[in-house]
């Protein structure tokens, strides 16, 4: 069912990703880019969109094609077959990413490639024909295999170019050492192939290779790039290390146009992923006339927590960061560099065409520091949130304070303190055991240590982990003024919950207390401010009624599918507006969009506002169908269903989506046609 739940949205997807691609209708020509050429940096799809269909597929390089730049360069990794066969396939053990053992059961050997023993199914132990009937998997185990039994079959590379059109071809041989052992000859192949296909782009980590092809290629527009490994891996055919190669990059200009470099050459990380100050190897290389390809991107990995899981944003800062421009990257998500450079690059030249979209945080920018801490909240003012939320929870001595939980033990280390003795259950809150925010007084709370979220980290993504018990935790009478006195920000959101408990056991009136804190923090008396109180408990919404001022939210606090008449005009006597979840538009099975529901429309066509939560950057946080793509999930239920607002952790994402809707909304009208000529094809996946 995996196959058909991802095809029921899949002209959804193609709007999406289309809708994420301005260069369809437009070249970036803002200013001129810091590449060598001056010209816009390239995408190079690795094996086409690998990073979602199996590598190197059919299906992977034209949704490549499709999805990308108009001048998408689609990467192959040429392996040679027993009897000379190029094809195009990750790694030169076939069982890696196909199911070669099933037909070649107890066939696995073991050879010596580049130094190191490795066991396998091999490419040099078959023929062509022995692998027709192979077909191709995801390699990497963390990614879907919901595309595996679609039976895609292993390409040669002539097939390629012509799949691939009109998208460049670079050809990477990475093992011709390997194959030499073998009596094939790799040199043989690609010039033949380059007789019958236009071979734009060579690489391989081997410099005699290159330099055996040079004078082949000398006087053609074919471009040799030599591919760096590991910095204290050693260089196979003249027996240096890449990170000795790098300081003579003359020598380098005398065989190749370029380089191919993994990220961290360019922007090292320390060893607990935090950027280092970038190096000169762009500026160095271009200063040598070398073009300069970066390599390892892919948005399902983990990254530096400098750019807060945002792919987009590492992009940025390698090809507009004010000093230098990569002239390409390599990719296993080509959309998501395609959209950095035609779309984020370059944001002060171009014109802002801000659409109508509602962010409202959640504790502040939460992704990035613990929340409702006051640099969460800083944070999210600065990232142009527009309401700033806080989650009312109440102190032992009646102090309203701003905190994600009731339960200190969820947002602070409570539990490391000499308040420990306190934990206990309360049923009634069905938290489990806890130590309570009305179980210590103002004093003693604000002295705790407040600890960030982290909702993904069973799939070992942790938040910004130097700075996660960094902040202070602030009064509600602190955030009000805060909120008041930022410019940006149009209007705070109040979430009130466990208000029957708190008056009937605790005897804390938190709807008395809140109303009495934005009457003395000047809310009552002004207009600019937007006051939004939100609730799953509709009876404390109704104590809100009479301030005709304030919008009213209700919080459905369970994925629906569907909402009767009779249900909306229940809601809309006590409220104004709706928050809902994403499930509740997208509902998803095995992390694959299954159907649309009607609920939004729905709501929408009774006058109810619909925001929808949780928006985060984290790629686990989304269905495959978005392509671990932040931005791309947004447009889906902002263009395509048309929300009203969206609830995020990481509102810095949401702000920079907005800024260019437009234009993306623009070119998903362009692109109908192209949905629908391809519909039939894309049902066949």
């Amino acid at each position: 069912m995996r196959n058909s739940q991802s095809l029921i949205t899949v002209s959804l997807l193609f709007s999406s990703v289309v809708a994420l691609i301005s260069a369809k209708i437009s070249s970036n020509r803002y200013s001129k880019w810091q590449t060598l050429s001056g010209n816009a940096p390239l995408v190079v799809a690795r094996g086409g969109f690998s990073g979602l269909l199996p590598d190197s597929s059919e299906n992977a390089y034209q949704f490549a094609v499709s999805t990308s730049l108009l001048n998408l360069i689609s990467w192959c990794d040429v392996q040679l077959t027993k009897d000379g066969a190029g094809i195009c396939f990750p790694d030169v053990r076939l069982d890696i990413a196909s199911d070669i053992d099933r037909f070649f059961p107890n066939k696995s050997r073991t050879y010596i490639v580049d130094g190191d023993s490795k066991q396998g199914w091999f490419s040099v132990d078959y023929t062509l024909h022995d692998l027709k009937n192979i077909s191709l998997k995801q390699a990497i185990y963390s990614r879907t295999d919901g595309f595996d039994k679609n039976l895609l079959p292993i390409l040669e590379v002539r097939k390629v170019a012509e799949i691939a059109k009109p998208s460049s071809l670079w050809l990477n041989i990475q093992h011709d050492s390997f194959f030499s052992q073998h009596n094939l000859s790799m040199r043989n192949f690609v010039i033949s192939v380059s007789r019958s296909v236009v071979v734009d782009y060579i690489s391989s980590p081997e410099v005699n290779f290159l330099r055996s092809i040079q004078a082949r290629f000398r006087r053609c527009s074919t471009k040799l790039i030599l591919q760096f490994l590991g910095q204290d891996d050693i260089e196979p055919s003249i027996n240096q290390t890449y990170s000795s190669l790098l300081k003579n990059l003359t020598f380098i200009k005398t065989f190749a146009s370029g380089i191919l470099i993994p990220k961290n050459y360019v922007w090292p990380v320390d060893h607990s992923q935090y950027l280092q100050p970038h190096t000169s190897v762009v500026l160095d290389a271009h200063e040598e006339g070398l073009e300069v390809f970066a390599s390892g991107f892919a948005n399902d990995a983990t990254f530096a927590y400098n750019y807060s899981y945002d792919p987009v944003a590492e992009y940025i800062s390698f090809i507009d960061n004010g000093n230098f421009s990569v002239d390409g990257v390599l990719s296993d998500f080509p959309n998501t560099p395609s959209a950095a450079i035609d779309c984020f690059s370059h944001m002060g030249h171009k014109e802002a065409l801000e659409a109508k979209l509602l962010i409202i945080s959640s504790e502040g920018a939460s992704g990035d520091y613990p929340g409702c801490t006051d640099l969460a909240y800083t944070r999210a003012v600065s990232s142009n949130v527009d309401v700033l939320d806080c989650p009312v929870q109440m102190t032992k001595d009646g102090i309203p304070i701003c905190l994600g939980s009731i339960n200190l033990m969820d947002r602070t280390t409570v539990d490391q303190s000499s308040f420990s003795n306190l934990s206990t259950d309360v049923p009634e809150l069905g938290t489990g055991n806890g130590i309570f925010t009305f179980n210590l007084n103002w004093s003693e709370l604000r002295r705790l240590t407040p600890a960030i979220s982290n909702p993904w980290s069973n799939f070992t993504l942790y938040r910004n982990p130097k700075f996660r018990n960094s902040g202070k935790l602030m009064s509600f009478s602190d955030f009000l003024a805060l909120a008041k006195y930022s410019p940006s920000v149009s209007g705070v959101l109040i979430s009130i919950e466990h208000a029957a408990y708190l008056a009937g056991k605790q005897g804390l009136n938190v709807v008395d207390v809140v109303l009495k804190s934005l009457n003395e923090a000047g809310y009552n008396d002004q207009t600019i401010k937007k006051v939004m109180i939100q609730s799953t408990d509709s009876s404390v919404l109704e104590k809100f009624k009479e301030k005709r001022n304030y919008e009213l939210v209700y919080m459905v606090n369970e994925n629906i599918r569907d909402v009767q008449k009779s249900t909306i005009m229940k809601i809309k006597e006590f409220a104004k507006s709706v928050v809902i979840s994403k499930n509740s538009v997208y509902p998803a099975d095995k992390a694959f969009l299954t159907s649309t529901s009607d609920v939004v429309p729905k709501l929408q066509a009774c006058n109810l506002s619909v925001y929808v939560q949780l928006f985060s950057n984290e790629f686990a946080s989304q269905a495959w169908d978005f392509f671990a793509d932040a931005y791309l999930e947004i447009n889906t239920y902002v263009n395509a269903i048309g929300i009203n607002g969206l609830v995020t952790d990481f509102p810095a994402t949401a702000a920079k989506y907005r800024l260019f809707m437009k234009y993306w909304m623009d070119i998903v009208l362009k692109m109908q046609d192209f949905f629908t000529s391809h519909n039939e094809h894309l049902m066949s996946w």
